[in-house]
């Protein structure tokens, strides 16, 4: 982003925060509702409290974040699962050639073999020294090396090809074994996100419209606090570097995405979730890079959070639950979870683990 765009979008950051973060109340609890006449059969309107409704963000927080983790799980065997059937395909691919190459090995072993018997059954050696002409001899004595050494390299190629096709065989049950394996772990993950989700839906479903609205306003504010915290550090003075030509192709996807829904285990093209997008971004701009944020922050190479540049992927959570993509001045965009679409957001507003870059070559 240029000069002009940073220090408008900064200001507006900072703006819209300290704005948030005034407008939360000092005491802003509501008056507890009195307890109704035990002789009366009056209806009640209970009036859930701001303190409340930070306890069920907080729960919903802490839902969302292990529906995260175990989407990340699910996407690693997903992962895992991809590869290993690539690898079964290569396998099958080379056992089917061996196999053709032992056929192959096989006919020429028969038609020496055949040669043979139409000499009379006797060995070359044995006919060489049959031989009366010296000059017969001497030109047999070649052939004779010749057909040995022909004949010794035909039974070797033969073994280490047989060899070779156990080998291969003896992989390929072992990834069918890993295989299934991953699928056992994809299906627990799976039950896992679904549970998670599940029990935050049906905490949501529980609250009135206008608690919902106002647990969207907490959460706001939770977010603004968090990023206004992170602004005073003074980390957006020393952040000088600028985007390469892949990072801007990457921050190019990644904000064409913005107002599509979140979907856990989704990489597009018309839902996500967090390391969907990140991936698939970077794959934009044709750079492939690891599907999950835990691995994200595990392979790719790691920065100061003082030296990140638009492109740049920030992880989140001290599990590595949650990635999002700086863009510049302090904002980054992410897909943040069930219920969310693809937005912008303050780069500080969740706990940051670390700052990861896809392509370092590029410096």
């Amino acid at each position: 982003m240029g000069a002009g765009k940073r220090g408008v979008l900064t200001a507006a950051v900072t703006v819209v925060c300290a704005v948030t973060v005034l407008a939360v109340p000092g005491t802003a609890f509501a008056a507890p509702t009195p307890p109704p006449d035990p002789g009366t059969t009056a209806s009640v309107t209970v009036v859930t409290s701001d303190v409340e409704l930070e306890a069920v963000r907080k729960k919903l927080d802490r839902l969302y974040r292990a529906a995260a983790k175990a989407t990340d799980e699910y996407n690693a065997a997903e992962e895992k699962a991809r590869q290993q059937t690539a690898q079964v395909m290569r396998l099958a691919k080379k056992i089917v050639e061996g196999r053709e190459k032992l056929a192959d090995l096989k006919d020429r072993a028969g038609a020496a073999a055949a040669a043979q018997y139409r000499g009379g059954g006797l060995p070359p050696e044995a006919r060489l020294v049959l031989s009366d002409d010296p000059q017969d001899f001497l030109d047999g004595a070649g052939r004779v090396r010749q057909e040995q050494h022909a004949a010794k390299g035909l039974l070797g190629e033969m073994t280490r090809t047989q060899r070779d096709l156990e080998e291969y065989a003896e992989d390929a049950r072992e990834q069918m074994r890993k295989l299934e394996a991953g699928r056992k772990v994809k299906a627990a993950a799976q039950k896992r996100v679904e549970r998670q989700i599940e029990a935050a839906e049906k905490l949501e479903a529980e609250l009135e419209q206008e608690e919902k609205e106002r647990l969207a306003r907490l959460e706001r504010q939770a977010a603004a606090r968090a990023q206004a915290t992170w602004l005073s550090s003074g980390v957006l003075d020393e952040l000088t570097s600028k985007a390469t030509a892949q990072g801007r192709e990457a921050v190019a996807y990644a904000t064409a995405q913005i107002g599509k829904p979140y979907q856990w285990g989704a990489e597009g093209p018309n839902t996500f979730d967090c390391s969907g997008l990140t991936s698939q971004a970077w794959l934009a701009a044709g750079k492939t890079i690891p599907r999950t944020s835990q691995m994200q922050w595990q392979h790719l190479k790691r920065v100061d959070v003082g030296d990140m540049r638009p492109g740049d992927l920030i992880i989140y959570w001290a599990d590595a639950s949650h990635v999002g993509m700086y863009v510049g001045d302090g904002v980054m965009i992410h897909a943040p979870r069930p219920g969310r679409t693809v937005t912008l957001a303050g780069a500080g507003s969740m706990p940051i683990l670390g700052v990861v870059r896809p392509d370092p070559a590029a410096e």
